[in-house]
């Protein structure tokens, strides 16, 4: 059976957010850890970077006021808010997760030690990944793609609330048209805004795919893993 070793997960606060708009939703995250497990249970190993939108967004911050390095900071730290209320949920399901995070955050998170990270995939712990890439003007997606390069992982998957890549928001014009499979430099040249420029260029660089696909859809995750025709593939 043909299936993904191991993969990143991208996690953005609007997907652990559910219908609630803000905050957690525990039927969503719950949903969410059930598809973990049964993944883990076809020998996957899974580190999961997680965004923080849910509760403040860096971007939208600076648009009230806010210095664009401090928005972006509340950013990162908003991000361990999810990581920890992931990290609680999944061992409420009886799975092993660790936290690593790019900032300093003494109680929270454990050192950033590669062999370690490495070391605990292998024995099938799933590593959160908090704090984006530590820096400001980089997101979640930049982050995503810079932790998959680290653990060397597969591929990143992407997960959404739509089934993929759009030439438009899907969910405000129903002729937007459906992408299967485009390369990282269609995607740079239509700015097709699924993943900022700095993600899809180092994506490129490092030959890493990136899975687009809707998590709303209960199996897609293990679907992905076992390299079913599900969302759109961004790849060379």
């Amino acid at each position: 059976m043909d299936t993904y070793k191991r993969v990143l997960l991208k996690l953005s606060g609007e997907v652990l957010a559910g219908e609630k708009k803000h905050g957690m939703d525990s039927d969503t995250v719950l949903r969410l850890c059930g598809e973990i497990q049964e993944i883990l249970s076809i020998n996957c190993q899974l580190g999961i970077v997680v965004g923080g939108g849910n509760f403040i967004r860096g971007i939208s911050s600076e648009e009230h006021g806010v210095d664009r390095q401090r928005a972006d900071y509340m950013g990162m730290i908003a991000t361990y808010i999810n990581a920890l209320g992931l990290e609680g949920f999944l061992k409420k399901k009886g799975i092993e997760a660790r936290i690593y995070g790019a900032l300093n955050v003494e109680k929270v998170t454990d050192t950033w030690n590669r062999e370690r990270i490495l070391e605990d995939l292998k024995k099938r712990r799933v590593v959160i990944f908090a704090g984006g890439t530590g820096n400001p003007f980089f997101s979640t997606d930049t982050a995503a793609v810079l932790r998959a390069s680290e653990i060397e992982a597969e591929a990143v998957l992407k997960a959404t609330k739509v089934d993929g890549v759009f030439d438009k928001d899907p969910l405000s014009y129903k002729d937007a048209k459906f992408y299967s499979e485009i390369s990282y430099w269609e995607a740079l040249r239509m700015q097709l805004r699924v993943l900022d420029l700095t993600a899809l260029t180092l994506a490129m660089e490092r030959q890493i795919p990136i899975i687009v696909f809707n998590i709303k859809v209960s199996g897609n995750l293990k679907r992905v893993i076992m390299k079913e025709p599900i969302g759109t593939t961004i790849r060379a």
